[in-house]
């Protein structure tokens, strides 16, 4: 069976990278599957354990980082982000592509140990658009939505880092371009 590939999709908050790969997710040629982080954050409301993410305690987390369990980690806001790497060598030796919906400076990490990784940043249409997202949340406090602005006008900085670029100014195009992004590196594998 041939091994998947690891697709990367990063992009700051608010960009609308979850809704963009909710349109691409189900679709059966591309053998997508999620790869589910482990974080410190606490859990918000809708989200599950082990769909959304792995909610673990920090101690639990720096043990895992320690021990060499995580493709990648990243600390923002004071809550840690990382990728269980048994799980997405289990699933890329399924011949299943897997999914990473990582911030910028844990798609580094995965391109120091990955090499043919994948690699998509999402950006928005502009900043004052992405800005109309994150409020739109309503769910954290200004200080929160003012850091991740911050953080947001970093990471357009590292867009050179990706090998694709889409801007998400239309969901459904952003989708289908992702789509065909994936289809053409599966194409070269086989």
């Amino acid at each position: 069976m041939e091994k998947g590939l690891l697709i990367v999709v990063s992009g700051p908050s608010g960009v609308g990278k979850g809704t963009v790969l909710k349109r691409i997710m189900d679709d059966p040629e591309l053998k997508l599957s999620f790869s589910v982080s482990m974080t410190t954050r606490e859990m918000r409301p809708g989200e599950q354990e082990g769909v959304n993410y792995y909610y673990v305690s920090k101690e639990e987390f720096l043990r895992a980082r320690e021990n060499g369990e995580l493709l990648e980690s990243a600390e923002f806001v004071g809550n840690y982000y990382g990728t269980p790497l048994k799980e997405v060598e289990r699933l890329r030796a399924e011949g299943r592509n897997v999914l990473l919906e990582i911030e910028v400076q844990g798609c580094r990490q995965v391109i120091e140990k990955v090499e043919d990784a994948l690699t998509i940043f999402i950006v928005p249409p502009n900043m004052e658009e992405l800005e109309k997202r994150i409020r739109g949340r309503a769910t954290e406090p200004e200080e929160i939505v003012q850091e991740r602005l911050a953080k947001a006008e970093r990471e357009m900085q590292m867009v050179s880092q990706y090998r694709y670029v889409v801007c998400n100014d239309d969901i459904d195009l952003a989708a289908d371009i992702i789509r065909v992004i994936i289809l053409h590196h599966m194409k070269k594998k086989f």
